[in-house]
Order: structure tokens, then C-alpha cells, then sequence
């Protein structure tokens, strides 16, 4: 379910702050744990180190973004592989 548009998109205050005190050529990383701000055209160009629960990913923000939750370009959770014997012949055909 998408915000109320009288309310607007979120974007965390502090998070808005660091953006204004830095340039986008320095190369910062800015962290953040705010998984649920919306990118907004002000952030292009800068990277996040944003949080997945266990460490700080990085996040170069592009065009393309705009619009999007920082949350959805730092992946939570890690896809080994399932196992049993035909994944481990089928790994060892394919090599």
C-alpha cells in the first residue's frame, strides 16, 4: 500500500541533512540505517552504506532510482543453494 500523496514520499531528516553538508564528487560514503526513504533527484550521485540487518552496503544512487526505497538495492537475505545430489552433479557437469 502506497503513502497518502498529501502526506508525501519519506525521506529521513537526517538523512537529507548529510546530503546537504557533503558534495557528490567526494566519493563519501554516507551510512544509513533508513531502509525505508524514498530516493529523491536531490540524493543522484551520492553513495549510501545502507544497512541490511548485518553490515553497511553500498549503494550508488543513479537516475533510474528515483522514486525507489534504499532498502531495495541492499538484499537482506543470501541465496546459497539448495542441496542433495543431483545440485552437486549438476555443479560438477557444469564446470
Amino acid at each position: 500500500m502506497s503513502r497518502s500523496l498529501k502526506k508525501g514520499p519519506f525521506t529521513d531528516p537526517k538523512l537529507l541533512k548529510k546530503i546537504l553538508n557533503i558534495k557528490p564528487e567526494s566519493g563519501r560514503v554516507i551510512k544509513t540505517w533508513s531502509r525505508a526513504s524514498v530516493i529523491s533527484p536531490e540524493m543522484v550521485g551520492f553513495t549510501f552504506g545502507v544497512h541490511n540487518g548485518r553490515e553497511h552496503l553500498s549503494v550508488h544512487v543513479v537516475e533510474n532510482m528515483v522514486g525507489h526505497r534504499l532498502g531495495e538495492f541492499s538484499p537482506t537475505r543470501k541465496f546459497i543453494s539448495h542441496g542433495g545430489k543431483m545440485a552437486k552433479s549438476q555443479t560438477k557437469d557444469s564446470k
